[in-house]
């Protein structure tokens, strides 16, 4: 075992050449060791949480590492380690709130798991592009890659990045992927809505669809259509918006224009944020809600609870999504199962909560408010 000696030299101040102004110390390892008096492979073992160091030679070092303000140099230790311990995050550039709070809820969950994080962002979405992003985040030192929404196909991974540990945060679009995936359950969220409304009399359900290139859209819209099949229930075309109040607003009142009045009394609005700018069309067509048309939304945001008519919606646990598919890309990245997920890829799916709130009640009586269906 080496140990440094006591008597070496305090870490030097270096001039800095153009501005001659003195820069503070660049501490290192060996400097704890000195003024602890231990190996450096005794910090080292401090550092790293090692049970075998005796408590009082841990309380040196630790005092020695307060005293002298070190830090530990990560691009070193990923250079002696082989290991950066870094997960990358690709998706699409948004302030909407599923993705803000899925790169979020990742964030915590990787530095809970002692990983730091690179995001990058697609503007699109698109396949290529989400496929430049990856390659770009292996490039940051990411030795895994969680996929967000809305990236579609993930066999577009199989090629040059094959082997790359990668976990997708939403279930592609496209049969035959074979990345680990960890989704919120989408469909069950649907299902329930359709059946709280179904259970309150209603016969006519719309839908304010999500955009088109977004799964969860596409996979909200198409439970919805089933749910109604299934009970033998008219089918009204959806009308469809872009996530925001802006898009829900437009799309309730072509809706209202196209559809017979007292036709439909009850909306499902793919976002709450649609189904906020649904209220504010259907209030300036002299519709109450729920007397009138009952409301239901998606994801549960903050506000959803406070507005005038409190907000009947589905809650998703974004953060719980994001804790699940970090664990599953650590497993990955730390070898506790083949990269890509195997012959048989692993599908976590989240369960949801229908909040049921002030915005949904009984059809109106000339639609058979109140009554089950036959």
């Amino acid at each position: 075992m080496t140990t440094t000696d006591p008597g070496a030299p305090a870490p030097a101040v270096v001039d800095d050449p153009p501005s001659g102004e003195r820069r503070a110390p660049v501490v290192v390892m060996t400097d704890v060791a000195r003024v602890a008096g231990v190996s450096q492979k005794t910090v080292s073992r401090v550092l790293n949480g090692s049970a075998h160091v005796r408590p009082e030679v841990r309380e040196r070092v630790r005092r020695a590492v307060d005293e002298l303000g070190y830090r530990r140099n990560a691009a070193a230790r990923a250079l002696v380690r082989g290991r950066t311990h870094v997960i990358g995050v690709v998706g699409l550039r948004s302030a909407l709130y599923g993705v803000s709070q899925h790169v979020m809820g990742l964030e915590r969950a990787a530095q809970a798991s002692g990983y730091g994080v690179v995001v990058v962002s697609t503007a699109t979405g698109e396949a290529d592009e989400v496929l430049r992003g990856v390659e770009r985040a292996l490039e940051l030192g990411a030795e895994g890659v969680v996929l967000v929404e809305p990236y579609f196909d993930t066999r577009a991974l199989r090629g040059p990045l094959a082997g790359t540990p990668v976990v997708a945060a939403a279930r592609s679009a496209h049969e035959g992927q074979r990345t680990w995936t960890v989704d919120a359950d989408q469909v069950g969220g649907v299902e329930e809505a359709v059946e709280h409304l179904v259970a309150l009399g209603h016969r006519c359900i719309g839908h304010l669809a999500g955009p088109a290139t977004w799964r969860s859209a596409l996979v909200r819209e198409r439970t919805w259509r089933a749910a109604l099949e299934a009970r033998g229930l008219p089918v009204v075309e959806p009308v469809r918006g872009d996530w925001s109040a802006r898009s829900g607003y437009e799309a309730t009142r072509d809706l209202l224009a196209r559809e017979p009045a007292g036709r439909v009394t009850a909306l499902v609005a793919a976002n709450d944020h649609m189904a906020v700018g649904a209220m504010r069309a259907l209030a300036e067509a002299g519709l109450s809600v729920p007397d009138d048309v009952s409301l239901v939304g998606f994801d549960d945001v903050p506000e959803s609870e406070y507005l005038p008519v409190p907000l009947t919606t589905v809650r998703q646990d974004l953060a719980l999504v994001g804790e699940r598919a970090v664990a599953s890309l650590v497993e990955l990245v730390e070898g506790q199962a083949p990269a890509g997920g195997g012959d048989e890829p692993r599908l976590d799916v989240v369960p949801v909560e229908l909040r049921v709130r002030s915005s949904t009640g009984p059809a109106p009586r000339a639609a058979g408010g109140g009554r089950p269906p036959t």
